[in-house]
């Protein structure tokens, strides 16, 4: 059953409210941009992957023509991402599944976890101030306890069809016979080299980089004997081989061995570690659809959906209805006018994220249930905020959705950063949007061989700089996305499932990284298939947008007219023209046989920002 289910709320104190953040500037993009590759679409009668590596979504759609569901087939799709797309997740990170069986959506989290022996004051200098992010960043301190492979294994237990064994096979076969170097990858590798934060690591200078420090060729042969090992294991003994045994003490290893800021992790932090199976969100949307994601600790979809529904009620206020089909679209691309509002709503969603959002056994929703981010008349009354001219950079205060104001303070800006994702449909009607990571691109600069002493290996997150660095503001109140012992970080990422209102068909399958741009990313597909008639491909294709509290108005670079920026700045916005590198996987139900369109099938998309494609039947 499909309804807005609320995380359990503990007991909290009760303070004045706290003011807005400190402006913040525009967030880098997570991984640098590779240039763009015009996609074509796809369509499918029965079953497809999009996943963000031609590689990963054809051992997908091998797993669905051998009988595999749709979980099956993610789960052999990320096993292969961790060798092909190192750069953004793999067994090393986290991950959201939402999985629909035909009858229930389920959300399954396999976020990593903080130490046991972590405290508020993991990232702070002796001098009180908190480390650099680049610095914290890449560093043992960073490595949260991994939760993918755990995750996926619970999952499957509950939701596959053909053996754990069978799926990690195509990763260990390729891994052994070697890949083709992506030119995404070979990017990739040039940016971080002035970076140097895999030159870093012995292990892993070693396995990306020539003899002589230039980053690996597109086109070059690369073989991982090292993770080819580790996977055979995991093939065979599931979870265990890596959060037990040689693996993982080679792991706990490389955490508290770092050689400048050696993190806490424990042998006993890996054996404890448990994916929790969590209720899923979903809330109607404009009168036609329900969309569902996960909750806290992620914030994408309470984020997303604030902002959709705070351009609703807005629509509703100036024109007196909801604005028709592709009214926004000026010469196919956003108008001034709705991106105008979009960039206000964006800034008041963001506000509520920084002030309340972060692991839901630690943290409690405002109002009682985290629905109440979602109230309409909450929803109302914030979008009375959004005027005819903008605030520019000016921070908004969060808003107080429950009757009482929380004990919190914002959390500061700071990056946050790379991630993939996965969309499956199959023939049965099950699906699943996947999204994994390991924080910023290579994660925390460190390669595991898990013991095997053979070339090559698996990346470690460093997602535990998505907690707040400043545990306090400078009134010594707390942030509530801190750090605390066993606690999950704050996410964007944003697995989604739509499905029609009123007959309860899904529709639709999609996530994307981005970092917190994620949250932009998914509004804009949804807003483009959803409300505006487009495909997903020509959806994704649209030039890209976004706001955060405090900061500029983010254009895609190069992609809109300059009419549309010189309108915003007359209506107050301060407007940065940036690289935005989503990376969109969606699959979309098709409404009928019109249009050469396959009757009852799918339509795919995959973004041209990245390497990806739909590969299926």
């Amino acid at each position: 059953m499909l309804a807005v289910v609320a995380a359990a709320c503990v007991a909290c104190a009760v303070a004045p409210a706290p003011g807005p953040a400190a402006p913040a500037a525009a967030k880098p993009p997570p991984e640098a941009a590779s240039g763009w590759q015009a996609k074509p679409g796809w369509q499918f009668a029965h079953g497809a992957v999009a996943a963000a590596h031609p590689l990963a979504a054809e051992a997908g759609a091998r797993v669905l023509r051998q009988g595999g569901n749709a979980l099956d087939a993610a789960i052999a799709a990320q096993m292969v991402l961790s060798l092909v797309e190192p750069q953004s997740s793999g067994i090393g990170g986290g991950a959201f599944l939402l999985h629909w069986d035909g009858r229930e959506v389920a959300a399954w989290d396999g976020r990593e976890t903080a130490p046991a022996a972590a405290d508020e004051r993991l990232f702070l200098q002796p001098d009180g101030q908190p480390l650099p992010f680049a610095q914290a960043a890449a560093s043992g301190l960073a490595v949260g306890v991994p939760g993918a492979v755990r995750m996926l294994e619970a999952a499957h237990r509950a939701h596959g069809r053909l053996p754990w064994a069978q799926l990690v096979e195509p990763a260990v076969a390729l891994a052994e016979r070697g890949f083709a170097v992506s030119p995404r990858l070979h990017a990739q590798l040039a940016a971080e080299a002035t970076r140097r934060k895999l030159a870093a690591d012995p292990q892993a200078r070693a396995y990306f980089y020539e003899s002589d420090g230039t980053p690996l060729p597109a086109g070059k042969l690369l073989r991982n004997p090292a993770l080819a090992a580790v996977l055979r294991a995991i093939a065979a003994r599931g979870s265990a081989a890596l959060h037990e045994g040689p693996t993982a003490a080679d792991l706990v290893a490389r955490v508290r061995g770092h050689a400048v800021r050696p993190g806490r992790m424990t042998l006993q932090d890996l054996a404890d570690y448990r994916p929790v199976r969590r209720s899923p969100m979903c809330t109607d949307w404009r009168l036609a659809w329900r969309v569902c994601g996960f909750p806290p600790p992620s914030s994408g979809f309470l984020t997303t959906m604030q902002i959709l529904g705070l351009i609703e009620q807005v629509e509703r206020r100036d024109a007196g209805a909801l604005v028709p089909r592709g009214a926004a679209l000026v010469a196919g691309v956003p108008g001034a006018d709705w991106l105008h509002r979009y960039a206000e709503a964006a800034r008041l969603a963001f506000a509520d994220r920084d002030q309340y959002i972060a692991d839901p056994a630690f943290t409690p929703a405002p109002g009682g249930h985290w629905a109440s981010l979602l109230d309409r008349g909450y929803l109302l009354r914030r979008s009375a905020l959004v005027g005819e001219r903008s605030g520019g950079r000016h921070a908004v205060a969060p808003g107080q959705p429950g009757a009482q104001p929380v004990a919190f303070a914002p959390m500061p800006p700071q990056p946050e950063a790379g991630t993939s994702h996965i969309s499956v449909v199959d023939a049965g009607g099950h699906a699943v949007a996947l999204t994994t990571s390991i924080e910023s691109a290579f994660g925390a600069g460190i390669l595991a061989d898990g013991g095997t002493g053979l070339p090559g290996g698996y990346l470690l997150n460093n997602q535990l700089t998505d907690f707040a660095l400043a545990p306090a503001d400078a009134l010594g109140r707390p942030v509530a996305n801190r750090v605390q012992p066993r606690k999950r970080p704050r996410s964007s990422m944003s697995p989604t499932l739509v499905f029609g209102a009123g007959d309860g068909q899904l529709a639709m399958t999609l996530g994307s990284p981005g970092g917190a741009a994620i949250i932009h990313y998914t509004a804009k597909v949804l807003v483009g298939t959803l409300q505006w008639g487009l495909d997903a491909q020509r959806a994704i294709d649209l030039p890209n947008f976004g706001a955060y509290n405090g900061s500029a108005t983010l254009l895609e670079a190069g992609r809109f007219a300059p009419a549309v920026a010189a309108a915003l700045r007359a209506r107050g916005h301060e407007v940065s023209e940036v690289e935005l590198t989503s990376g969109v996987q969606a699959l979309q139900r098709l409404a009928g046989g019109t249009g050469g369109r396959i009757e009852g099938g799918w339509h795919g998309g995959a973004d041209p920002r990245r390497e990806g494609v739909v590969a299926g039947d």
